[in-house]
């Protein structure tokens, strides 16, 4: 009977315990509970509704565009076709060029996961599309110049000499700079839906480029399908200009309070965080 009454007054208290430590528990675990339905919950017509988070994916699902329609899977799909259309009409030779192409574009890929954090992301897309519009204009001249009937191979050689320049100004910045920024210009609730939003946008651009690039050659010419990239880059520098901050050295929140003083106007220093990121 002894044993029955201890065994009763025992249970009581550990009822109590679970009592009280469910009474603490339960506020964080009812908290995190519901941000997880809240993250559930979010839709992809969600991502149009608020005004901070149209301006967020604008900038992400833009720069995933510009990355297609700026040309480099053109030039990574087609480089043997081009470096033929240069003039080398031996297969070997321009699979051997198209090979060293896209060996220099892995080499500018590690180059860029270097400078991306030591130039910023906004300021190494500038200056790489800077780079890609004119190896663009002097790939356009190539392929005008050979066109015209010069019997010279310089031409040619002018022609890879810019697919390499464009490859080496491309890789180190608009091939990381897109997918870096993705992953950090949205709120964390719509960070996996405007993420793959995006990466949709990018595969979508890249269909539409890869299925055009011959027969745009084949209407206007090869020399003006590159000034046609060339003048989509120039759009896609004034586009990071206007639409882009940059990301470097800020926080999640204070990312997302850039994106409410843009759409908002709240009174607060964001300014000072777009122009100062990067400094530590």
């Amino acid at each position: 009977m002894e044993m029955d009454v201890r065994s009763i007054r025992c249970a009581s208290c550990h009822s109590v315990c679970l009592d009280a430590f469910y009474a603490r528990v339960s506020p964080v675990a009812f908290y995190e509970e519901e941000e997880r339905q809240k993250k559930s919950t979010v839709r992809y017509l969600d991502v149009f509704k608020r005004k901070e988070i149209r301006l967020a994916f604008l900038a992400g699902a833009g720069l995933q565009a510009f990355q297609q329609f700026t040309g480099i899977n053109t030039v990574m799909y087609y480089s043997p076709t081009i470096v033929q259309m240069a003039g080398f009409e031996s297969n070997q030779l321009a699979l051997l060029l198209s090979l060293a192409i896209a060996a220099l574009n892995a080499v500018g890929t590690i180059v860029g996961i270097y400078l991306i954090d030591h130039f910023g992301r906004k300021k190494l897309a500038l200056s790489s599309l800077f780079g890609v519009v004119l190896s663009l204009v002097l790939l356009a001249w190539a392929f005008f110049a050979e066109s015209s009937g010069s019997s010279s191979g310089l031409y040619g050689w002018i022609a890879v000499l810019a697919l390499a320049l464009y490859i080496a100004f491309y890789s180190p910045g608009m091939g990381p700079v897109p997918w870096t920024v993705n992953s950090e210009v949205y709120p964390e609730q719509y960070r996996g839906t405007c993420g793959g939003m995006s990466a949709t946008v990018n595969w979508v651009s890249n269909l539409i480029v890869a299925q055009s690039f011959l027969s745009v050659a084949d209407a206007v010419g090869t020399g003006a399908t590159f000034l046609i990239l060339a003048c989509i880059a120039v759009l896609a520098i004034v586009f990071v200009i206007v639409f882009v901050p940059e990301t470097q050295g800020l926080t999640f929140l204070e990312v997302e309070q850039i994106w409410k003083e843009r759409a908002w106007g709240t009174i607060s220093n964001t300014e000072s965080l777009l122009e100062h990121g990067n400094d530590p």
